[in-house]
C-alpha cells in the first residue's frame, strides 16, 4: 500500500487504528486557552501524556520540545527532534515522501531512534538510502519506511493489539504506558518514548529498525 493513497483513505472507517485522542482537539484546546487570555491551565504541556524513560532525552523547549512538536505535522516535527536525524534522512532519499506524510490527515509512526539504525552495518543502510533516491517508492527503503506507519492516529488506549501498515503487513502492539514493544514478527522493538502528539500524528519512539518486510 503506497504512502500516497493517504491522501484518499486517511481518515475513513476502515482506517487500522481508532482516534482515541483527536491532535485537532488539542489544537482547539490550546486555542482555547489562548482565547481566555491565560485563564486555562497553562501547565498543561504535550509532554504530560507521554511515556518511557526516552523521553527524557527529549528536548525541554525549542520546536524539538514535545510542546513544539505538537505544532508541526509529522515528518516536520520528526526533524527537529536530535534522536530521529537517520530517520528524518531515509525519509528524505524518497523524492516526496516527507511532504506525503506532512499531508496525511491521520498517522501513528513508530520511529526508530538513531541508534537503531547505527545497528544496520553501514554498507547496507548506505545501498538502502541510495536505492530510495533512485527508484523512490518502488524502493526497499519506502517498503521499510512504511511498514513503521499505520494510517490512523492512536494513543496509548488505542494503539495495542495486531495493526495492519500502509506496506500491507502487519505489527504486533503489546503493553502500555508501563511498558510497550512491536513486533513485525522478525523483530520485536521496544517503545522508548510513546504517545508523542504531532499535528497529524502520534509518535512512538522504537529501539530498533522493523525490517521483517514480507
Amino acid at each position: 500500500m503506497k504512502l500516497n493513497s493517504l491522501r484518499k483513505n486517511a481518515g475513513i472507517a476502515a482506517a487500522v487504528l481508532a482516534l482515541s485522542v483527536s491532535l485537532a482537539a488539542c489544537g482547539d484546546d490550546s486555542d482555547d486557552s489562548k482565547d481566555k487570555g491565560g485563564s486555562g491551565d497553562e501547565s498543561t504541556s504535550a509532554g504530560d501524556q507521554t511515556f518511557g524513560e526516552g523521553c527524557a532525552s527529549i528536548p525541554t523547549d525549542g520546536k524539538g520540545s514535545f510542546d513544539g512538536m505538537v505544532k508541526d505535522p509529522v515528518a516536520t516535527a520528526a526533524s527537529n527532534n536530535p534522536l530521529l536525524t537517520t530517520l528524518v534522512s531515509a525519509v528524505g532519499a524518497v523524492d516526496g515522501l516527507a511532504g506525503t506524510l506532512n499531508d496525511a490527515e491521520a498517522l501513528t509512526v513508530f520511529a526508530p531512534i538513531n541508534d537503531a539504525f547505527a545497528e544496520i552495518p553501514e554498507a547496507d543502510l548506505t545501498a538502502l538510502v541510495e536505492g530510495g533516491m533512485a527508484d523512490g517508492q518502488d524502493s526497499t527503503l519506502y517498503k521499510i519506511l512504511a511498514h513503521h506507519v499505520v494510517g490512523a492516529n492512536a494513543d496509548t488506549d488505542a494503539v495495542a493489539g495486531d495493526q495492519d501498515t500502509l506496506a500491507g503487513d502487519t505489527l504486533t502492539i503489546e503493553g502500555d504506558e508501563n511498558g510497550m514493544t512491536v513486533s513485525d514478527g522478525t523483530v520485536t522493538a521496544n517503545v522508548l518514548c510513546g504517545n508523542i502528539p504531532t499535528a497529524n500524528a502520534t509518535v512512538y519512539v522504537i529501539d530498533k529498525v522493523l525490517t521483517g518486510v514480507k
